[in-house]
């Protein structure tokens, strides 16, 4: 299946993102499975947010961001977004 124009694109943002966050996980120590707990998402899920292979929910980046204490923003600047 041929991919629509900007698909890819938005596929990178994902993984930059998951990128990010991944690296400010790794950076406080944590798990994955810590910061799916402290963040209240399911830890399978939280391991598709990393990878960038889910398309992470507004509501699901301001809980990653709190349970990690930075801004959202500080989030997606570290994605380069």
């Amino acid at each position: 299946m041929a991919r629509v124009s900007g698909q890819q694109d938005k596929d990178q943002a994902l993984v930059r993102l998951g990128c990010a966050i991944r690296s400010r996980r790794a950076a406080l120590g944590w798990s994955q499975e810590a910061l799916a707990d402290y963040a209240g998402i399911d830890r399978s899920h939280m391991g598709k947010i990393e990878r960038g292979e889910r398309n992470v929910t507004f509501l699901n980046i301001l809980r990653i961001a709190k349970a990690m204490e930075c801004n959202p923003s500080d989030l997606l600047a570290d994605a380069g977004l």
